[in-house]
């Protein structure tokens, strides 16, 4: 359970160049997220919802500023801890190997339906892989800021396609975005999310 707070990177912020520059560290994490933060700190702040996690905010707070700034804290929190450095054939292992195999068929048709499902939201969003209740790995599609968890999932690994994510390194190159990602995703983090 996360509170409202500016998650530590596990990473220097050039760390993931050239897939994600410092500059894209900077702003996105460093100003878009910190706006976040502090908006739904304020926006909760002497209400019931005060006390509770980020998750529990974006599963009960109706359709608003509060719902919309708690879905993109959560969002980018779970965006910013699942990186590492840049890894050529970068792919999961034991347990959620199998998982995505059993879902999907194999690694690659996952990868394939996830850039298919990344490059057609439209406008700003994510795209999530998730576990459903019964183990079952899915991909959903999230506009704007929201989460799987206000459908009852449990999010394991997100690509934000708002263009802000992007657009200092890839310009409006949503889907060579989507590709490059694939070599600095922290696989073990994502596993580490599973049920």
């Amino acid at each position: 359970m996360m509170n409202i707070a500016m998650p530590v990177l596990p990473y220097a912020v050039n760390a993931l160049e050239p897939v994600i520059s410092e500059q894209t560290i900077n702003f996105h994490y460093g100003k878009h997220l910190q706006n976040y933060v502090n908006t739904l700190a304020s926006l909760v702040k002497d209400t019931e919802l005060a006390d509770k996690s980020v998750e529990e905010i974006v599963a009960v707070a109706p359709e608003g500023p509060i719902f919309n700034n708690a879905g993109q804290v959560l969002n980018h929190a779970l965006y910013f801890l699942q990186f590492k450095s840049p890894v050529k054939d970068n792919v999961p292992s034991g347990r959620l190997s199998e998982a995505i195999n059993e879902a999907f068929g194999s690694f690659e048709d996952f990868k394939q339906q996830f850039a298919q499902a990344s490059t057609t939201l439209f406008g700003s969003g994510w795209a999530w892989l998730s576990q459903d209740a019964d183990g079952k790995l899915v991909i959903t599609k999230e506009g704007n800021g929201s989460n799987p968890v206000r459908h009852g999932l449990n999010p394991l690994f997100g690509l934000d396609v708002w263009e802000h994510a992007y657009y200092l390194d890839f310009q409006n190159r949503r889907a060579d975005h989507i590709a490059a990602a694939w070599d600095i995703v922290d696989w073990d983090v994502v596993a580490s999310r599973l049920k």
